[in-house]
């Protein structure tokens, strides 16, 4: 055979054993109940095989692996967020609904009063159980022979001890550390007593009569063990309901997740305790974001302005000291500022107290500490739009500020007639950029406030100096509720919001006046 035809054969061989082990993992995922995973994984895996198994595609063999990650890791957390901002997901509706139900079937309650304590004793390879008389009396009952590694489907059939084997011939009881170690063929074992009655484990120390607390009827709905009282689904609140003779509600949890539609978006807008903190934060959201570029792009734009001026001695040494915020790890710096706004202890208020006699509460007051937080996030912004301006203010020709200078302009004039107009629309993009940066700033907000101090009275946490980011965080992991259904449909919303700021970065770029 040639070697063509042999490497023809190699590349089919290969082919088949990846196809087959496609199949393999698609139909084990399948088994397992996984089946949306399944579809995928046989989706990918088949345009794989496509992809990497003709020769016609030799473009693709390239482009695949970046836009399968690009499918993976920013489509489809995208569209799973946006999903679940339709959904009730949260701590008390973590479960679909059928986990929901099995997991009420599952419960069950144990008549202590039929409890009977039990032993274990060794036999050889197997062994013997013994259960004592309870509190309701009965004789002393011993099993046959049991291996706890494959306990019997049937129920054990116990006998009293006296007509089955003397007591001197068992072996000692088993320690606890012994028993522990042979509880998963207890917990599977059934016993069945003299008089019919079956009971099974119920911990450690006993066996008894276990009673479920819900049975199951066809239509899905659940009957409490007792009361008899019928527990339906509402797929509209994601609850088994029933209700009272008053015409109250009862609800059982877990709760299961339902489609709610817009309702965590609506209640951005429709619900007063809700409406208030939220439409605060996100305008000091938008007002962070701006005043930041704004600070930062005046005290940048001025140094780099500054150290381009001939006659300033040591300029090489002030511009490395200047860089210094950027170069330092963004969370050091952040901690430092947070020593130094100190109350007690912090130099600035030693300062101010030195000078002015005051000792302002940064964290406690929600003005302060706003201008705390954008005093840092311009201390740590100032460097990059100062490294911008440098660049740009190098590009524009040294002939325009000759021919100022000929007409005996000031600095002044130099500034905002040459140096702002040349340098302002192609720093516009990257202005952009930075708001939509600061949009998102969690480190800061987490690190230095925390969101704090809080809105009072709110059912959601919620802090004066919280971002939308920070907010949504707060509310899927810190809130003792986590909804994580209302924060995905802000993190929608925040999406939507730097989506935008990005499409107009883009288009501003692309437009003639952009490049000039």
């Amino acid at each position: 055979m040639s070697t063509p035809a042999r490497s023809r054969w190699l590349q089919h061989g290969v082919a088949a054993l990846a196809a087959l082990a496609l199949l393999w993992l698609v139909f084990n995922l399948w088994m397992a109940g996984q089946a949306l995973v399944a579809v995928g994984v046989l989706a990918f895996g088949s345009v794989a095989l496509v992809v990497y198994g003709t020769a016609t595609s030799v473009a693709w063999k390239y482009l695949f692996p970046g836009v399968a990650g690009m499918l993976l890791f920013v489509v489809f957390p995208l569209v799973y967020t946006v999903q679940i901002g339709f959904t009730n997901y949260s701590s008390a509706h973590l479960l679909t609904e059928e986990r929901s139900r099995q997991y009420l079937l599952d419960q069950s309650l144990v008549d202590e009063a039929k409890a009977r304590p039990y032993t274990l004793h060794a036999e050889g390879s197997a062994h013997r159980l013994r259960l004592a008389p309870g509190e309701a009396g009965g004789e002393p009952l011993l099993s046959p022979p049991l291996d706890l590694g494959a306990p019997p489907a049937t129920p054990v059939v116990m006998a009293p001890e006296a007509g089955t084997a003397p007591t001197n011939t068992l072996g000692p009881a088993l320690d606890l550390k012994a028993v522990i170690a042979q509880r998963e063929g207890l917990q599977r074992l059934a016993l069945q007593l003299p008089g019919g009655e079956r009971v099974q484990y119920a911990g450690l120390r006993e066996f008894g009569p276990i009673e479920p607390l819900w049975t199951a009827r066809p239509d899905g709905a659940l009957v409490q063990a007792g009361s008899g009282r019928v527990f339906v689904p509402n797929r509209e609140t994601g609850y088994f309901e029933s209700a009272g003779a008053g015409g109250e509600v009862e609800r059982i949890s877990p709760g299961f997740t339902v489609g709610i539609g817009f309702a965590n978006y609506s209640r951005m807008l429709l619900d007063a305790d809700f409406r208030g903190p939220f439409v605060s934060i996100f305008i000091w959201t938008v007002m962070f974001s701006g005043l930041t570029v704004l600070l930062s792009t005046a005290l940048g734009m001025s140094l780099a302005v500054l150290l381009e001026w001939e006659g300033l001695k040591h300029r090489t040494l002030y511009r490395t000291l200047l860089f210094l915020p950027y170069a330092v790890p963004g969370f050091i710096s952040i901690l430092v500022w947070k020593g130094l706004f100190n109350q007690n202890f912090g130099e600035i208020n030693a300062i101010l107290d030195a000078l002015f006699g005051v000792r302002p509460a940064w964290f406690a007051e929600p003005l302060l500490a706003k201008m705390m937080i954008l005093i840092v996030n311009t201390w740590l912004g100032y460097p990059y739009i100062m490294i911008l301006c440098a660049g740009l203010i190098k590009a524009i020709p040294s002939d325009l500020y000759e021919a100022s200078a000929l007409a005996g302009a000031s600095p002044w004039t130099n500034f905002w007639k040459i140096t702002a107009p040349l340098i302002a629309r192609p720093l516009t993009p990257l202005l952009i950029s930075a708001f939509a940066f600061n949009f998102n700033n969690f480190v800061l907000i987490s690190l230095l406030t925390d969101g704090r101090p809080d809105f009072l009275n709110t059912k959601l946490p919620a802090g004066t100096t919280d971002i939308l980011v920070s907010y949504t965080y707060r509310i899927a992991f810190t809130d003792s509720g986590q909804n994580f259904g209302l924060a995905a449909a802000i993190s929608t919303l925040i999406f939507i919001l730097v989506a935008v700021m990005a499409l107009m970065q883009l288009r501003f770029t692309n437009s003639p006046e952009g490049r000039r």
